[in-house]
């Protein structure tokens, strides 16, 4: 299978210009064929999108036509186009009406290199550019964690205002000795959430609880760290007259170098709790595991759906992030239907009412449990591509292992809470430890004030 590393460079002012201008170039091959297809449009002719038709269009503009770009870079450009334009097409075939064609113009593009396009050498990578040029070679700010025979390609990006260079290389799935590989008859079941990214159930009553409070309280501060900055600098911002200046160019370039920083950190966080999930399944040789599909609280209607909380929990991403990991380590990963799992009790098979906090208590039976492992239990016994029925027993974790992702996040530390947080700012806490009481029943508990609500006019 491909992995990709993201690898940051480093640049002089010459390397970081000559880059800049062939992601600029091109956006103008992605803008060359917009317009290409807004003319056959308007002519009523059928659109350019396959990919042999695009490269056909690329000859017949000549050399020299996008700058350094050359040829293999702008037909990585196509490729992109053609495969977003099919992908749609796939989409709205199979029903999904928001799908929509590639018709923006994008002012940078990521421009890729294959095997024999480029030279690998330690940290300095030599990218191909146009016939005619002086060639560019770029330093990495890191060694490549991958084999030189084995990359097959690297893709120069722009994220952040940051330049990056992804390195993708063919890596062997993994080998494990005699005895010790993964059982295919072993299902675990994992439940997808935003306080615990990952909660999985495993066959032998082991569980496994990732916790993501510190990934949650990142979006939370920043958010908050951008409304207080846009507080601070708000008589000194640059006015919507002034778009285009100096003082709005920095204002702007600080604004994508803080969104990049962040979006970093939770992307590193996401990767460090579906490590920890593939990890414990290969100790506990589990074969396949059943993730539960939570993408269809993505069709509420607005209206009635937290928006900010979907954004910021990034379905897709855990999946994607999930499936690779696991496929490289040789497990396999099926979706099923997740409804109800976390509203139904396993004992009874009754409605329960949404808890509060963590525990499920069924007010019908007395069952109680942890919320997230009642549900990926649930998930484990369930058929993909069947209905929401739960048709065998649910076997409830009895040992469970607590991690916690993003330790490397601003005021991550060994406590569960989440940092950067004042100390009153987490509703619903349980506050500082006190001790028990004592046998008498007396509690050490300061006294609760009850505050009169019928007072006379006067009274305080």
């Amino acid at each position: 299978m491909h992995r990709t590393a993201f690898v940051g460079l480093r640049l002089t002012p010459g390397q970081r210009r000559r880059c800049f201008g062939l992601l600029r170039s091109a956006g103008d091959v992605w803008a060359c064929v917009l317009e290409v297809n807004a003319w056959r449009r308007r002519r009523h002719d059928a659109p350019l999108v396959g990919y042999q038709q695009l490269c056909g269009e690329l000859a017949a503009s000549g050399p020299g036509t996008f700058a350094e770009l050359d040829t293999t870079g702008a037909r990585s450009v196509l490729r992109r186009f053609s495969d977003a334009w099919f992908a749609a097409a796939k989409r709205r075939k199979d029903g999904d009406v928001s799908a929509r064609f590639p018709r923006r113009r994008r002012a940078l593009v990521p421009v890729r290199w294959y095997h024999g396009t480029f030279t690998l050498d330690g940290l300095r990578v030599r990218i191909r550019t146009a016939k005619g040029t002086s060639p560019l070679w770029v330093r990495l700010a890191r060694e490549v964690p991958y084999p030189v025979e084995q990359v097959r390609s690297v893709t120069l990006r722009c994220e952040g205002g940051r330049l990056f260079l992804d390195v993708t290389a063919e890596v062997p799935v993994a080998v494990y000795p005699p005895g010790e590989e993964p059982d295919p008859g072993r299902v675990a079941g994992v439940d997808l959430g935003i306080i615990h990214p990952y909660a999985v159930a495993g066959p032998d009553g082991e569980g496994l609880l990732v916790s993501g409070r510190a990934i949650r309280a990142e979006h939370r501060m920043h958010l908050a760290d951008t409304k207080s900055r846009h507080r601070a600098v708000s008589r000194r911002a640059p006015k919507p007259g002034q778009k285009g200046s100096r003082r709005w160019r920095q204002y702007r370039r600080r604004a994508r170098l803080v969104q990049g920083r962040h979006r970093r950190r939770v992307r590193q966080a996401q990767h460090e709790a579906a490590r920890t999930v593939v990890s414990w399944a290969v100790r506990q040789r589990v074969g396949v595991l059943h993730v539960g599909d939570p993408r269809g609280v993505l069709d509420i209607p607005a209206g009635r759906r937290h928006n900010l909380r979907l954004r910021q929990w990034q379905i897709g991403r855990l999946l994607q992030v999930l499936t690779d990991k696991a496929t490289l380590a040789g497990i396999s990963v099926r979706l099923v239907d997740e409804r109800g799992t976390s509203s139904t009790c396993p004992a009874c098979h009754r409605r329960v009412p949404k808890p509060r906090g963590r525990t499920l208590s069924c007010p019908h039976c007395a069952f109680s449990g942890h919320r997230d492992l009642v549900a990926a239990a649930s998930i484990a016994t369930r058929v993909p591509g069947g209905g929401s029925t739960t048709p065998a027993a649910v076997v409830l974790p009895e040992v469970v292992t607590h991690r916690r992702a993003g330790r490397h996040l601003p005021g991550a530390g060994r406590s569960r809470r989440d940092p950067r947080r004042p100390p009153g700012a987490a509703r619903g806490s349980v506050g500082p430890r006190r001790p028990a009481p004592p046998p008498g029943g007396e509690s050490l508990a300061p006294t609760a004030r009850i505050h009169d609500t019928h007072r006379k006019p006067g009274e305080r």
